[in-house]
């Protein structure tokens, strides 16, 4: 009798695990490939820098089964919220296949640089009028205050930080974004952000106003005394994890065996 009690309630109790639901699985950041990130908080989806055509030889492509299943909306890349661009450069963002997920997902907002944005009417026809309803362009200029704003409730901040690179990337309108999910999942996504202490110090204040569970900066930040500065004294995050590796990134790896990265795409990382 007591053996089929403890039989009884051992079933009882794997049939309750096996359908709670997978909370913590379902916050997390999977890698796409070179910038691209998915940040999923329970149901919510935003995605990162995800359909690009280049590498100019040195960096990862999303893979083409990834970039299938996103064009079609297939699990788990389904039902995306909202789509972020940092910058408007071939190894962040592509306009045709951008124009064609926006077009296959008409619950998708997009934010971006005005340069992709004029970038995606520079391809599109007269008939897409509703689709740039869904896209809210940014056009910050360098030094301006960070702006916020909210698109079905997720709360979203961006400042304009200029390109890595010196004055010869200086027209091109790179974005930091901070992004809340909700109270528990914010992170931020820097694009390719110069890692210079003067612009970012002058932003101190902004950056401590909130705490961010996972920041996702370019490599090169763990690679410059400025970065860690960066890092250790301004930017209030959680985690730090790098992004735009190159496909040989052994000796860097090597270099900074304490940098966290993001190589391989589908690899995940915890929100909780």
């Amino acid at each position: 009798m007591l053996r089929i009690k403890f039989g009884f309630i051992a079933a009882v109790l794997v049939a309750l695990i096996t359908t709670l639901p997978a909370v913590a699985h379902d916050n997390h950041a999977t890698y796409l490939g070179n910038e691209g990130v998915m940040v999923q908080r329970g149901e919510a989806k935003i995605l990162f820098d995800p359909l690009y055509n280049q590498n100019f030889g040195a960096y990862l492509l999303v893979p083409q089964d990834i970039r299938d299943a996103l064009m079609a909306g297939k699990a788990p890349y389904d039902n995306i919220d909202i789509v972020f661009i940092s910058h408007a450069h071939g190894d962040h963002f592509a306009p045709a296949p951008m124009l064609a997920f926006m077009h296959a997902h008409e619950n998708t907002r997009l934010v971006a640089s005005q340069q992709a944005v004029d970038a995606l009417k520079a391809i599109a026809g007269d008939e897409d009028a509703s689709l740039f309803a869904r896209i809210t362009p940014l056009t910050l200029n360098p030094k301006d205050a960070p702006i916020s704003f909210n698109i079905g409730g997720v709360a979203i901040e961006a400042v304009r930080i200029p390109h890595a690179g010196g004055p010869r990337q200086g027209n091109i309108q790179n974005y930091v974004y901070r992004v809340a999910l909700d109270d528990q999942t914010r992170v931020m996504h820097f694009g390719d952000a110069d890692p210079a202490e003067k612009f970012f110090g002058p932003l101190h204040s902004f950056w401590q106003t909130k705490r961010t569970r996972l920041a996702m900066l370019p490599y090169w930040f763990f690679d410059s005394e400025e970065g860690h500065k960066i890092m250790d004294e301004h930017l209030n995050a959680d985690h730090y994890i790098g992004v735009h590796v190159p496909t040989d990134s052994k000796a860097f790896q090597q270099k900074h065996p304490e940098a966290d990265l993001f190589t391989n795409p589908g690899e995940t990382r915890p929100l909780d």
